[in-house]
């Protein structure tokens, strides 16, 4: 049996209980199997598949109707336009999280030859984004997963970027010498929150995402942790939950930062909260 690439996108409908964005998830899984882009999916909606290439793509949609993310499906996801390797010992990079990069990169706008620790790395897409943007900065990502740092220093074999490190750490524990910026995307959903079992973190690994006192603790860990860490003048910037501002600009106040700030994502909630040592 045969089907033309219209058929097969058409498939999609199967998808609409597992995914918010069924159509999307068909097409990139239909790119996949035959090693295209979107123009020739697009341009060619009455090709055949091959037999092996209609298994192929009916076998990876069975995978996503089960609910697995398709970044896990297809072994990457694009990070502030790098393509990065992901698979399940991490967080899945998401379009959020470059917010905290692009206020990173402004607050780095007038240093040359800093040194940056990106906490928590995971794939590694902060401190590869950042290294991408300024060269004559030194990132260093730390993770406290193994596999995660073997699949960061992969993406950074693949980039071939000279200038970030990716090293195995508790978050601030293999950390001595001072530097002027901290970023992280800690673990910070409440263990009892019930999106936990739902879309695509239900398949994520929870040490990744959950964490104790409300989804606090690890943000309260690090944030007392860096202050000694940084260069007076340094900063710490963290994502946190789009509920969680307040409660993170008390901890950084707490901890003896000022300048304290938080900016919204997008959609207009608190996403990414900071402070400087003085």
């Amino acid at each position: 049996m045969s089907i033309t690439i219209r058929r097969a996108l058409a498939q999609a409908a199967l998808l609409t209980d597992s995914s918010d964005t069924p159509r999307l998830d068909a097409e990139l899984l239909l790119m996949h199997t035959l090693k295209c882009n979107k123009s020739f999916i697009y341009a060619w909606p009455d090709k055949l598949l091959l037999s092996g290439q209609l298994s192929e793509y009916e076998r990876l949609l069975a995978r996503r109707r089960k609910g697995e993310p398709v970044a896990y499906i297809l072994g990457r996801k694009e990070f502030w336009s790098l393509p990065l390797m992901v698979n399940t010992s991490t967080l899945i990079p998401r379009p959020e999280t470059e917010l905290l990069v692009e206020k990173a990169l402004s607050l780095l706008a007038v240093c040359t030859a800093c040194e940056v620790i990106d906490l928590g790395t995971g794939t590694g897409a902060i401190a590869l984004a950042i290294a991408s943007e300024r060269s004559e900065i030194r990132v260093t990502g730390c993770d406290i997963e193994s596999q995660a740092i073997d699949l960061a220093n992969r993406n950074k074999a693949a980039l071939a970027f000279e200038n970030v490190n990716f090293i195995i750490s508790d978050w601030c524990a293999e950390f001595t010498r001072p530097v002027d910026m901290i970023v992280s995307n800690p673990p910070y959903i409440d263990p009892d929150d019930p999106h936990l079992t739902r879309g695509d973190v239900n398949h994520e690994p929870k040490s990744a995402l959950v964490s104790e006192n409300k989804g606090l603790a690890d943000i309260q860990c690090i944030a007392s942790g860096s202050f000694g860490l940084l260069k007076p003048g340094g900063w710490l910037l963290f994502e946190h939950g789009y509920e969680q501002g307040s409660a993170v600009r008390r901890i950084l106040a707490d901890a003896g930062f000022e300048n304290i700030g938080t900016d919204p994502d997008l959609a207009g909630h608190e996403r990414i909260s900071y402070g400087r040592k003085n």
